[in-house]
């Protein structure tokens, strides 16, 4: 029998979240059955999306919905050997008992000298956000301009980095001036601080005086409109994210976008990763190799402690830090 520690979702979220809205258990584990194995978590994700799916993927009472990255312990299942490391979906516990069919090996040539946490940054869940929403949504070309809002976020920072790799310029906006200064660090041709600019029509213009090609959207509000009046004919915008109104009480508004979709023969598409689970295998070699290869770099903002995660999730939706938020169980 093993005692598990799980943090359970207490009171849905009511504007920002708060500490009170979990609350810490521990569960017993039975001993893995035949088929079934037994993880630890090593580390956990925390993402943006945890805060806008909240109401939709569990219930109160429920372990709170996440990502994590974990080592097999225990095995009745030949496919997980004892040892080896696994992507689960299983939420914020430090032990899961699985059948299986819910874990997800990691490459078995991850190089010992990239941390295995970036299986939950660049080398996971936001690498392949920012890969796919790039290839299958926008289908950027080489030479094309494509602006990134939220750019120095998980996903934002590998998607302007897979944009040089794939010739493309890139802008990007941020909202403090060291984030601004490590996206010109990734190698972004343009970027800006939005919290300081007197105008955005006026920052995206100086940034890209033609307009854009692409944008791949991550925030929502008055950048989305500001964004959309500087698009190129035939323009293509990905919807990935909305983090200025997840913790909106009353919805926001906006202008109606349809005369400038209309007249500049817009497409917009949003979308989320697992559309295209199918190619993840090879994807995540792609960004693995790109790592090794030092074209995709990545930062973390690392927090020590199960029992932190809660304070963890709310420092990150704050938005003040740069890199990817994780917990190091």
């Amino acid at each position: 029998m093993v005692k598990a520690k799980t943090w359970i979702l207490k009171k849905y979220f009511e504007g920002f979240p708060k500490e009170s809205d979990f609350e810490l258990r521990v569960v017993d584990l039975p001993e893995p059955k035949d088929g079934e194995v037994l993880v630890e978590a090593l580390y956990l994700s925390l993402d943006p999306y945890l805060r806008l799916f909240n109401r939709d993927f569990i219930k109160e009472g429920d372990v709170q919905y996440g990502g994590q990255v974990a080592k097999v312990i225990q095995s009745q299942n030949k496919a997980f050997p004892v040892g080896c490391h696994v992507f689960v979906h299983s939420g914020w516990r430090t032990h899961t008992l699985s059948d299986g069919s819910d874990l997800t090996k990691l490459p078995s040539n991850w190089p010992k000298d990239i941390p295995l946490s970036l299986a939950l940054g660049a080398i996971g869940m936001p690498g392949l956000t920012a890969l796919y929403g790039l290839e299958e949504v926008l289908q950027i070309k080489a030479g094309e301009t494509v602006l990134v809002s939220a750019a120095a976020g998980a996903v934002g920072a590998v998607v302007g980095q897979i944009c040089k790799i794939k010739g493309c310029k890139v802008v990007g906006s941020a909202g403090s001036d060291a984030k601004v200064a490590y996206l010109k660090e990734l190698g972004f041709d343009e970027a800006f601080n939005y919290k300081t600019i007197s105008s955005l029509e006026e920052a995206l213009k100086a940034a890209s005086p033609d307009g854009y090609d692409c944008y791949f959207e991550n925030v929502a509000g008055p950048f989305f409109t500001a964004a959309l009046s500087q698009m190129k004919k035939e323009g293509r915008i990905a919807v990935c994210g909305a983090i200025s109104v997840y913790n909106d009480t009353t919805p926001q508004t906006c202008p109606f976008p349809h005369k400038t979709m209309l007249v500049n023969h817009l497409k917009m598409e949003g979308f989320t990763v697992w559309k295209w689970k199918h190619k993840d295998e090879e994807s995540l070699q792609r960004l693995l190799t790109w790592m090794k290869e030092g074209k995709l770099k990545a930062k973390e903002v690392v927090t020590v402690g199960f029992e932190n995660t809660p304070a963890a999730f709310l420092r990150m939706l704050r938005g003040n830090d740069i890199g990817k938020h994780i917990v190091k169980v």
